[in-house]
């Protein structure tokens, strides 16, 4: 089976750029999002990414409006129909995306496989919302996703092999390095990075060093090019918060107990560079 068309349900920055690396490999997209607001802001996100990459010489004028035009955007699930793929890019919640899934179960042929870009959350959970577990993947990519190469492909408890080749199959038809990893709590990447945001978190609250200079430890010490208090602001904390939770409540451990200075962050609507505010001011000084 060769992927056509994909929809992507989420035009917030990971769907949106899902979205645009599918249109630039020549597939059709459906992108769909609740609100007006929300699939035009996606549209016009792709429209700017493909108008710089132009600008810049690496995409000549007639590719960019063609990959453009294989994008079409809705608040209708209904116009999903006719696609091989549908891809759920919303919010880090679990019961919102079973809830979702278990939607276009009931509406779309059970010949449509289902892949989910959680960064943290079940694969396996997710399925048992479907009647497709065999035919449900996960697909997690990274951001931002016209530029980062890996995608981590989560096999769940009944995965098929065959949809574990499809989904690899894409990714590097999209450009990307695939990656097959294990259905646990944060799979690879985000039992690794979360550890590292949190503790900075705890270093910062605990004054152990201020923010620049715990950043500055990490690009100078580690090479890193941006600081981990930096990265979660480029995140978003509560996408952070999010991840964390679901990693304590996996493996009961102590070490992905969100800091308090995270929770308090959120609950202030502080949330990074998203809100204008997080660890660092946007626009202004910073504040934490």
């Amino acid at each position: 089976m060769e992927v056509h068309a994909v929809a992507v349900f989420g035009a917030g920055q990971m769907g949106s750029g899902i979205a645009q690396v599918l249109a630039r490999a020549e597939i059709e997209v459906v992108m769909v999002d609740v609100e007006q607001r929300f699939v035009d802001q996606g549209m016009a996100s792709i429209a700017a990414n493909l108008g710089r990459l132009a600008e810049k010489g690496k995409l000549p004028a007639a590719e960019r409006d063609a990959t453009l035009a294989r994008v079409r955007a809705t608040t209708k699930p209904i116009e999903v129909a006719g696609c091989d793929l549908v891809i759920e890019a919303i919010i880090e919640d679990r019961k919102l995306k079973r809830d979702l899934f278990h939607e276009l179960d009931a509406m779309l042929p059970r010949e449509v496989i289902f892949a989910s870009n959680t960064s943290s959350i079940s694969i396996t959970s997710l399925a048992s919302a479907t009647k497709r577990a065999g035919r449900f993947v996960g697909m997690h990519f990274f951001h931002p996703v016209p530029v980062m190469k890996l995608v981590e492909v989560i096999r769940g408890a009944k995965t098929s092999g065959e949809t574990v080749k499809l989904v690899t199959d894409l990714a590097v038809r999209l450009g990307k390095t695939p990656v097959e990893v294990r259905d646990f709590p944060g799979f690879v990447s985000n039992r690794l990075l979360m550890v590292y945001l949190n503790e900075a978190m705890k270093a910062l609250q605990e004054g152990v060093a201020t923010k620049e200079a715990i950043d500055t430890v990490a690009k100078l010490g580690f090479n890193h090019p941006m600081g981990p208090l930096e990265l979660a602001d480029y995140i978003g904390l509560d996408t952070c918060l999010n991840i964390l939770e679901v990693l304590h409540e996996g493996f009961k451990d102590p070490r992905f107990e969100p800091s308090p200075i995270l929770r308090k962050m959120v609950e202030n609507g502080f949330l990074g560079r998203k809100s204008g505010r997080g660890f660092y001011e946007y626009g202004g000084t910073s504040h934490a």
